[in-house]
């Protein structure tokens, strides 16, 4: 009886964090659309990569933890799906910021419009010292 109503609460909260996931990559495809330059767009891209990705992976670790039809294939369906997840939450940042930085160091990407650039400051400071 109690590992009925474990298994169901699994499914739902990963049917929800599927649907969050498609959510999410909606918004990062309107970003992608609708922000003004390659910087911004971006961070819609990596929006889209970490919520639309992770979020649906997790989602369907749950789901097949849940599912018992799956017998106990279900666990390392889970454990993968986990695993995968993790991998993205970290490599996905860490991509966007390395080809961020080498875009702003070669000039390659216009920054306008831009309102702050921190990083300018840090450059110029770094060149002096």
């Amino acid at each position: 009886m109690a590992t009925a109503i474990i298994d169901e609460a699994l499914l739902y909260v990963g049917m929800a964090l599927v649907t969050l996931g498609a959510v999410y990559d909606v918004i990062a495809g309107i970003g992608m659309v609708r922000f003004p330059n390659f910087f911004v767009r971006l961070h819609a891209a990596t929006i889209g990569a970490v919520g639309g990705a992770a979020l649906p992976l997790v989602g369907v670790g749950l789901i097949a933890l849940a599912s018992s039809q799956l017998g106990p294939y279900r666990y390392g369906v889970g454990v993968v799906c986990f695993i995968t997840a993790a991998a993205i939450l970290i490599t996905a940042p860490t991509g966007s910021h390395i080809l961020a930085y080498a875009a702003y160091k070669s000039r390659s990407a216009p920054k306008e419009p831009c309102v702050h650039d921190s990083l300018e400051k840090y450059l110029r400071e770094g060149d002096e010292g």
